[in-house]
């Protein structure tokens, strides 16, 4: 969809709803030569906040779509998530725990894929992992904590693979740079209310997995070849 379809989209849905344009523009918090411009597909100079803003009213959801002749970018970011998953598949196996990446499962109808689940027999302990190399859509990866979190135990027992846990974690693990710190900074107490447990709390807990875990550690490709 070009700018120009995308404004008329948003002209369609306001009529639709029966508002003025300086009705939207209230509901954005933007103003209307805002409105204007994005539904006459006028985005040049525009923040690209305010062309999210003037859609949230209307329920559109805004997302970018990378294209390039030049390079292929879903394999470009595919391949950071897979470079990180293998630091730290071996981080994990040096710790002693078991792990399998990339386990789809589906309950009551909520389906999803665990970028690692790992296990510690001894303890009986399952983790389970997200991985995100950039922060991106916030409220969409608290959603996705959240699910997980909630399902926990019963993605550990739909697994085949004979793990009964008498304990599970839930972890975050996201690329240690300062565009992710400000991203994580920028929503602390989102992610403080849902993840309680910091990169420390982490380290201790895959040692001694005594207890539930939701935790949240950045880490570098130097700190988990180091560990």
């Amino acid at each position: 969809m070009n700018a120009t379809q995308f404004g008329v989209v948003v002209r369609m849905s306001r009529i639709r709803r029966g508002w003025r344009q300086e009705d939207l523009a209230e509901a954005a918090g933007v103003t209307r030569t805002d409105v204007s411009r994005v539904e006459r597909g006028r985005f040049d100079n525009l923040p690209f906040w305010k062309i999210k803003a003037v859609a949230a009213p209307l329920e559109i959801r805004v997302e970018l779509l990378a294209k390039s002749r030049g390079a292929d970018l879903d394999r470009m970011v595919g391949s950071r998530h897979s470079a990180m998953a293998e630091l730290v598949l071996r981080w994990l196996a040096g710790l002693m725990w078991a792990a399998r990446p990339e386990v789809s499962f589906s309950v009551y109808g909520e389906r999803g894929v665990v970028d690692i689940v790992a296990w510690n027999a001894e303890r009986r302990a399952l983790l389970i992992i997200e991985l995100k190399t950039e922060i991106v859509d916030v409220g969409q990866l608290a959603g996705t904590l959240d699910r997980k979190v909630r399902l926990a135990y019963k993605i550990a027992a739909s697994l085949d693979l004979g793990w009964k846990p008498e304990v599970v974690g839930v972890c975050l693990l996201v690329s240690d740079t300062m565009t992710n710190r400000r991203a994580i900074a920028k929503h602390a107490a989102t992610f403080g209310a849902l993840l309680l447990d910091d990169g420390r709390a982490v380290l201790r807990w895959l040692k001694d997995p005594s207890r539930p875990l939701r935790g949240l550690r950045f880490v570098s490709n130097v700190q988990l070849r180091a560990r």
